[in-house]
Order: C-alpha cells, then sequence, then structure tokens
C-alpha cells in the first residue's frame, strides 16, 4: 500500500503526457470540448423534429435554388451576384463552372450556420463552438484552397506556365523548414536597430521585468510621467515599431516622459511565477521605481491588452491602500470584464483549461505556436487560407512589415500565471465580479477614483469593443471611450497622417445616466485622424500646467542605468 500514491502519480503523469502529445498535433486545443459541445448539439438536434422538418425545407430549397443558377450558369445566362464573401470577388469566379463551385460553397454553409443555430434546448456556449468549427471544417473545404477548382490560381499557372507553385512549393519548403527550426522570418527589421529602436535606457531590472526609460525629444516635458505596462504574450516593442510608427517615439515628441516595461520570455525555470508575481515585481517594482527616480509626482499609467488587465489589478489594489501616486490610468484594448469576450472565450472551459494544464505541467510553460491555434481560428481565412492561397498556390510572397516581424517574435507563458489568469479571469470572471484576491482581501474596481481612458477597437477579435466598454460601468469614475478603426493590433498602432483611420470619442461622466455601448456608439460621430492626438491631449489635460528641463530630468533618470534600449529581455528566445 505504501506505494499505491507512487502508482497514481506515475498514471495521472501518463495522462498529462498523453495530453501534452495531443496538444502538440491540435494547436494546444482540446478536442474533448469539442466532443463535448457536439454531443450536446447532435442529441437535442436529433430529438428536434421540427428543426429538422426546417432543415430539409431549406435543403430542397437552397438544391432547387442552385440546380436553377447551374443551369442558367451553363448557358451564359447566369444572374449577377453580389459577392459578399471576399474569397470570390475576383472577376474570374463569375465564369462558369466557377461561380457555380461559389455558390453551391456559399449555400452549403448557410445551411450549416442554420444548423447549428437555434436548436432548442443546447447550451448557448457548446451551440456557438458547434457553429464556430462547422465554419472552420468548411473553411477548409473551400473551392479557392484548391488550385485546380480556384480560377484566379488557374489562370496564372497558365500564364507563368506553373512558375507560380514551382515558386510556391520553394515557399512552402522555407516555411517549413523556418517552423521546423525554431526560427522567424522578420526581413529587414531588426530589434534595437529597424524595430524597438527610440533612444533610452534600462533603470531598472529584476527577474521578470527590464524597466526601460526613453529620452526626451523636447526640451521641457510634462512633469507627470507615463508608465506603460504591455502585455507579456508578445513583446513590448508593438508599442515601438519602426520610427514612423512607434508610439513611444510620438509621445516623447509631445513632451512626455516615457517609461515602458519589457517582460522576460519565460523558461521551464519560471513555471511558479504566478498572476500575483506579475502585479508585485510587474507593474508595482516599475511603479516603485518611476516613483523613485521622479519623487513627489503623480504617474500617468498605461496597460494595452493583458498589461491592461493586469494594470486595472494594480491599480485597484493600490487604491485599496489609499496609495494615491496615480494620476489616471489609460486602458488600451484591455478588458476588465471576460463575460462577453468575444469568440475566444470558446476556447476557454473547463476542459480547454484543463487541457492546457498537463501540457504546460509536461514544459513548464505553453508556447506560443500552442496559443495561436486559437488565434489564428479567430480569423483563418484572412490568416491561414489567404495565406497558403497567395503563398503557396499563386506563389507571390507578402511583403515583410514591422508587424508582422513582430508578431513572429513570440514569447512563451509560465505555467502557473497561465492557468490563473484563465481561470480568475475568464472562466470565473472574478475581477469585473469582486471576487478576485490581494493579499486576501477582495479587490472591488469601484474603488478606482482617477480618470481612467479606455480604447477599443471596430474589428478586434481578441478584445471585443463591446467588452473593453464595460469598464464604464464598473468603475465610479470619469471614462473617456474612444472607438479607433481597426483590429488588435492595427487599429492600436495608428500613427497620426495615416491616411483612412478614423476614431469615436467622449467622456462619460461617474454621475451620468447609463448607456449602453451601442447607444454611445449611435451618438458618436467618427472623426478622422488618429486616437493619439485624442490621447495625448486627454493626457497633457491631465497633467499639470507646470514642465520641467528634459535634460535635467534625464540626469536623474540616467543615472544608474545599465544597458541602452531595448535592454536584453526583449532579445531572449
Amino acid at each position: 500500500m505504501a506505494t499505491e500514491p507512487e502508482t497514481v502519480s506515475g498514471f495521472a503523469a501518463l495522462e498529462r503526457q498523453e495530453h501534452a502529445l495531443i496538444g502538440h498535433l491540435t494547436g494546444g486545443l482540446s478536442p474533448l470540448a469539442l466532443a463535448t459541445a457536439g454531443f450536446d448539439w447532435w442529441t437535442h438536434l436529433v430529438a428536434s423534429p421540427v428543426k429538422q422538418a426546417e432543415l430539409w425545407h431549406k435543403g430542397w430549397s437552397d438544391a432547387l435554388s442552385l440546380s436553377h443558377f447551374a443551369c442558367e450558369a451553363a448557358r451564359g445566362a447566369a444572374p449577377d451576384t453580389e459577392a459578399t464573401d471576399k474569397r470570390f470577388r475576383a472577376e474570374e469566379w463569375a465564369q462558369f463552372p466557377f461561380n457555380v463551385m461559389a455558390q453551391s460553397f456559399l449555400k452549403t454553409g448557410d445551411w450549416w450556420n442554420a444548423a447549428t443555430r437555434d436548436v432548442y434546448g443546447v447550451e448557448e456556449k457548446h451551440e456557438r463552438i458547434v457553429n464556430f468549427a462547422a465554419r472552420q471544417i468548411l473553411d477548409t473545404v473551400s473551392p479557392g484552397n484548391v488550385p485546380l477548382t480556384n480560377p484566379t490560381v488557374l489562370k496564372k499557372t497558365i500564364d507563368e506556365r506553373g512558375d507560380n507553385l514551382v515558386r510556391g512549393w520553394r515557399y512552402f519548403r522555407e516555411d517549413l523548414d523556418l517552423l521546423l527550426g525554431g526560427q522567424r522570418e522578420t526581413g529587414e527589421y531588426i530589434v534595437g536597430k529597424t524595430v524597438a529602436a527610440t533612444p533610452g535606457r534600462v533603470v531598472f531590472r529584476n527577474r521578470l521585468i527590464e524597466l526601460i526609460a526613453y529620452e526626451a525629444t523636447t526640451k521641457t516635458v510634462h512633469s507627470e510621467p507615463l508608465l506603460i505596462v504591455p502585455a507579456w504574450i508578445m513583446k513590448y516593442y508593438i508599442l515601438d515599431l519602426s520610427e514612423r510608427n512607434s508610439l513611444v517615439r510620438w509621445l516623447t515628441a509631445q513632451g512626455f516622459t516615457v517609461f515602458m516595461v519589457s517582460w522576460t520570455n519565460p523558461r521551464e525555470m519560471d513555471r511558479e511565477l504566478s498572476l500575483e508575481d506579475y502585479r508585485r515585481e510587474g507593474f508595482e517594482a516599475a511603479l516603485d521605481t518611476v516613483s523613485r527616480l521622479i519623487p513627489d509626482t503623480r504617474i500617468h499609467v498605461a496597460g494595452y491588452c493583458l498589461g491592461g488587465s493586469l494594470l486595472s489589478i494594480g491599480a485597484a489594489t493600490l487604491a485599496q491602500q489609499n496609495d494615491t501616486r496615480l494620476a489616471s490610468m489609460s486602458l488600451l484594448a484591455a478588458q476588465v470584464d471576460f463575460e462577453d469576450a468575444g469568440e475566444l472565450t470558446l476556447f476557454i472551459n473547463e476542459s480547454q483549461i484543463a487541457f492546457l494544464e498537463d501540457i504546460m505541467a509536461e514544459q513548464g510553460y505553453l508556447r506560443a505556436d500552442q496559443m495561436a491555434g486559437a488565434f489564428k481560428m479567430l480569423r483563418s481565412n484572412d490568416l491561414i487560407w489567404s495565406r497558403v492561397i497567395r503563398h503557396y498556390l499563386l506563389g507571390e510572397r507578402s511583403r515583410m512589415n514591422d508587424l508582422m516581424a513582430w508578431n513572429a517574435d513570440t514569447t512563451r507563458m509560465p505555467a502557473r500565471m497561465h492557468s490563473e489568469y484563465l481561470r480568475q479571469l475568464f472562466l470565473d470572471n472574478d475581477l469585473a465580479e469582486n471576487r478576485y484576491r490581494v493579499d486576501g482581501k477582495p479587490l472591488s474596481l469601484t474603488d478606482l477614483k482617477v480618470p481612467i481612458f479606455a480604447l477599443g477597437t471596430e474589428r478586434d477579435h481578441v478584445s471585443p469593443w463591446h467588452s473593453v466598454f464595460k469598464i464604464a460601468s464598473l468603475t465610479d469614475t470619469d471614462v473617456t471611450f474612444a472607438l479607433a478603426s481597426g483590429g488588435h493590433n492595427g487599429g492600436v498602432v495608428t500613427q497620426p497622417g495615416k491616411g483612412g483611420s478614423h476614431y469615436r470619442i467622449e467622456t462619460l461622466s461617474h454621475d451620468a445616466p447609463f448607456v449602453s455601448a451601442d447607444d454611445w456608439f449611435a451618438r458618436n460621430p467618427e472623426r478622422d485622424g488618429s486616437w493619439w492626438t485624442a490621447w495625448s491631449e486627454w493626457l497633457a489635460g491631465r497633467s499639470g500646467a507646470q514642465r520641467v528641463n528634459a535634460a535635467e530630468r534625464e540626469v536623474c533618470l540616467f543615472a544608474e542605468a545599465s544597458d541602452d534600449a531595448p535592454g536584453q529581455y526583449v532579445r531572449e528566445r
């Protein structure tokens, strides 16, 4: 009997190894979570004759409509159909028989969309998972993904006598070699030279962060500095890309003293780093350093994505402790309420998290490629299939840009922290519902009294703007909400002078009547330009009128500095 615990432990270890092996094949996604949702949907569909009748009727109606369309198309008289799906907008898709293939695919997708929705009795989240899975499977078999059924590929193959396919095969081999070798394609973008190149110095370092202070580019600067806490799921320099679109460089040009947190890239030895470690040794350590370097001055703080969620926890903790160092808080595409966090929540349930925990127990961390599966599926047509068609079938390489190079510069997530983040915030929504605890005490966002600037982006698949907007009803302070055009990354990196960008903005008073996200959207017209200018004006308006000599401030900032920016942690692989 003395050996029984070891036997149990041994079986548990084997089970975790099995799940880790499956995770390598599924991109970190749990097949059990999909099976559970699928069983729920299927059993209720079988038990619903009314829904079955509706689907039979729709199937026959669609088949007759498609047959009529095919006959008309065969004799060259098919009616023009508006290409609502961008995959079939090329003029070649209007020709027979390719127009019939496209119509057949779209009608099939429409039927499956109806089949996986509004099935009486199915749990809502399970229904959304099955609907999402059906779309992913259909996208895989799109006629555009096959050379012989894609007229654009066929035309190019004929015109180039197959050279496009030869190039595509070469590109595929190159990408496969990079993937198997654990390398990344960054083109001309080199950290510290062409990206993450804003001049500055590392003024603090611990096991988790380096704190970078940036050189001023104006003779005087605002007395209140700005501390930025980026997400640790990727490298910090999404906010310091090339010179033309670096938010950090632009802020220094507006007279702000800017500090940036650069996170370490966790390894197996860091498996026990917790979310509380990230608060204490990340945000709090950075804030303490800024306070020491610039004493007796309030500090503006800003957080991007996960960094904003962590910042909210840290700021609420400070408020509970009556710490008044913060001048304002800005949340950039960051959520504090995860109840309606978009389709990403389809991948976050007890089964999925348990599966990830088994993978992380084996490694001590979660690799970027094991996180990427879910993110890519959210936009599979844009991030997977369009790339396959363009690179490997048409033989056209996408020109590398700084945002793509940054996206390829991946990081890992320590096991304990990632599990805590998924469970406490995404799954249980503890922060929004006042159950998240620091030092044994529950936090409440209503304790926040500093003014808040919150940014959402219109096409955000990671932090949907309706979810970001909830900060206005969860706090007891004035919230200025801005909604920018673009997605999670591109919408944030929208520098002044970039054409085609717009934003909406309004300040919601803490004592004003409640307004829904959609009503807020309807009453605020678009403004041309970048949200950067509005944010800069908002920060300046909440800074003191006094400006200080930039050169004198830098003497204090850099007196104990070690490395030049961007430091060591950003280069860790």
